[in-house]
């Protein structure tokens, strides 16, 4: 199922990142993925506050968390760079959506990096 948003049809997930040789391109490639996926799940399940919207935030969070290994793996990591603009893609995220009084630090609350 594609994203039909369409502020976010077009929109190119972690793109500050790929210019950086720092950060392997196939690391990258699943990360943007769990955007996609993130997106995906708000347009089938249209969470209706924050609560729900934590939660689908909270889930591809973890899964960013699992990415961190394999960052390593890469002789790569999650550093201040990478973290912000993970942040920056889930606060346009869940903006997009309409939840513009989310807290950014909320929706990755989980995170390991």
């Amino acid at each position: 199922m594609p994203i039909t948003h369409p502020k976010l049809t077009t929109h190119a997930f972690l793109e500050p990142l790929y210019g950086d040789a720092y950060y392997p391109n196939h690391v990258l490639d699943k990360g943007a993925a769990i955007l996609t996926r993130l997106c995906r799940r708000i347009e089938a399940e249209h969470p209706t506050d924050l609560t729900a919207l934590y939660a689908l935030t909270h889930a591809a969070t973890e899964e960013f968390n699992d990415l961190e290994a394999e960052f390593d793996e890469a002789g790569s990591e999650l550093e201040t760079v990478a973290r912000e603009q993970i942040g920056e893609e889930f606060w346009l995220v869940a903006t997009t959506y309409g939840f513009a009084d989310a807290d950014v630090e909320r929706l990755i609350a989980p995170r390991n990096w």
